[in-house]
């Protein structure tokens, strides 16, 4: 797993689809879904710390960017 939209894809398999309107929102709720499905063993172990560092990392870089333009 490289990419957010990997992410999706995988969240997409299990009929989950996440669209808030705010990025950073989209991200966190993401983060949660495939927490549930690490906690309810639909995923393996790999894919659950691949999707989590990756929605972090993107998480972090938007609150960055966010505090520098305001």
């Amino acid at each position: 797993m490289n990419t957010i939209y990997d992410v999706q894809q995988l969240l997409k398999k299990f009929g989950i689809f996440v669209y808030i309107g705010d990025r950073v929102a989209d991200l966190e709720l993401m983060e949660a879904e495939i927490q549930d499905l690490y906690d309810s063993l639909l995923i393996e172990p790999q894919q659950y710390q691949s999707a989590i560092l990756l929605l972090r990392h993107e998480a972090q870089l938007l609150k960055e960017k966010q505090q520098k333009g305001e």
